[in-house]
C-alpha cells in the first residue's frame, strides 16, 4: 500500500469531536458501560445493578451500582483493608483476599435488603460452581452484573475471585466456569480442587514453603507482614475459613469514628479610640520630620 499523507486541514478540525473525558484519560470503556447501563423501556425505573470490581496497589474495591442521569448510585461496598477486622492482617490483594471482599459484600449488601437469611448462599465452598435459586415464596435473588472495568478477563484473573465471593455469598451474578482459576482449556471442564486451593490461599502457602527454601533473605523480605503476625503456610487455610464465618456473622461496616471539632476562636485586632488614632498619626509625622498636630 503506497504512503498516504493525512491532512488535517479545516475541514477536519470543523468536523473532530472532542472524545468524553473519561475516554481521553484512559479510565472508562463506554462501548462496555453503555451495554451494562441501559435499561428496557419496559421495565421503566427498574435500577441496573452492576458489580464493580476494581484493583489497587493495595487495595480491592468491590461496590454494587446502579446508574441515574444525575450519575451513579452506590448500594453498598467493601473493601479488602476492612479484612483487618475478620483475622486477615496481610496479604489483601491476592485471589483468597478478593474471594472474602466479594463474599463481604454479598452479606452486606442482602443485609441492607433485607435477604440475607432467605438468601445464605452457599456456606460449603468446595470449588464447585454455585449459582443462586429463587425460593418457593418472596422476593427474587438479587441480581448483578460484571463489571470488571479495563482489567483483562483473562483466565484466573483476580477479578472472577470477587465475582465466585459474590455468587456465594448470595447474589445472582451470570457467568461461566470458563475464567475461574482451575479451567482446562482443553478438556473444557473445572478443576473445584484448584479452585477452592486458591479461595484458602493454598497457592500462597506453596510459595511461601518454596521461597523459604530457596532464599530466605527474601522471604523475609516479601512476607514480612506474615511473619510478623506469625502466619505460617500451615495455617493459612484456617484463616481464610475463619474470616468466611466471621464476615458471614457480622458483614455491617465498622462504625465511623466521630472526629472531635476543634472550636476555633477569631483573632480581632481592638478598635482603637480616636485619640489613639491621633497619636499614631504624630508618632509617625515625628519619624518622618513632618510638623506635628
Amino acid at each position: 500500500m503506497p504512503f498516504v499523507k493525512v491532512v488535517k486541514n479545516k475541514a477536519f478540525f470543523k468536523r473532530y469531536q472532542v472524545h468524553y473525558r473519561r475516554r481521553r484519560e484512559g479510565k472508562t470503556d463506554y462501548q462496555a458501560r453503555k451495554r451494562l447501563v441501559n435499561q428496557d423501556k419496559t421495565k421503566y425505573n427498574s435500577p441496573k445493578y452492576r458489580l464493580v470490581v476494581r484493583f489497587t496497589n493495595t487495595d480491592v474495591v468491590a461496590q454494587i451500582i446502579y446508574s441515574k442521569i444525575v450519575g451513579d448510585i452506590v448500594v453498598a461496598a467493601a473493601y479488602s483493608h476492612e479484612l483487618k477486622r475478620y483475622g486477615v492482617p496481610a496479604g489483601l490483594t491476592n485471589y483468597a483476599a478478593a474471594y472474602a471482599t466479594g463474599l463481604l459484600l454479598a452479606r452486606r449488601t442482602l443485609a441492607k435488603l433485607k435477604l440475607d437469611t432467605k438468601y445464605v448462599g452457599n456456606t460449603n465452598v468446595n470449588g464447585e460452581d454455585f449459582n443462586v435459586s429463587p425460593v418457593e415464596s418472596g422476593a427474587r435473588p438479587f441480581r448483578a452484573l460484571l463489571d470488571a472495568g479495563l482489567a483483562r478477563t483473562s483466565t484466573g484473573a483476580k477479578v472472577f475471585a470477587v465475582l465466585k465471593g459474590a455468587t456465594d455469598g448470595g447474589i445472582d451474578v451470570p457467568h461461566s466456569v470458563s475464567r475461574f482459576v482451575g479451567f482446562s482449556a482443553e478438556s473444557k471442564k473445572l478443576d473445584a480442587a484448584v479452585l477452592r486451593k486458591h479461595i484458602f490461599g493454598g497457592h500462597v502457602a506453596d510459595y511461601m514453603r518454596s521461597l523459604k527454601d530457596e532464599d530466605e533473605e527474601r522471604y523475609n523480605s516479601q512476607f514480612s507482614l506474615f511473619i510478623k503476625n506469625k502466619i505460617t503456610p500451615e495455617g493459612i487455610e484456617a484463616l481464610y475459613a475463619n474470616a468466611h464465618k466471621a464476615i458471614r456473622a457480622n458483614p455491617a461496616p465498622a462504625p465511623k469514628k466521630e472526629k472531635p471539632k476543634e472550636k476555633y476562636q477569631t483573632k480581632r485586632d481592638k478598635k482603637i479610640t480616636l485619640e489613639e488614632r491621633r497619636k499614631r498619626v504624630n508618632e509617625k509625622k515625628t519619624k518622618l520630620g513632618l510638623p506635628t498636630d
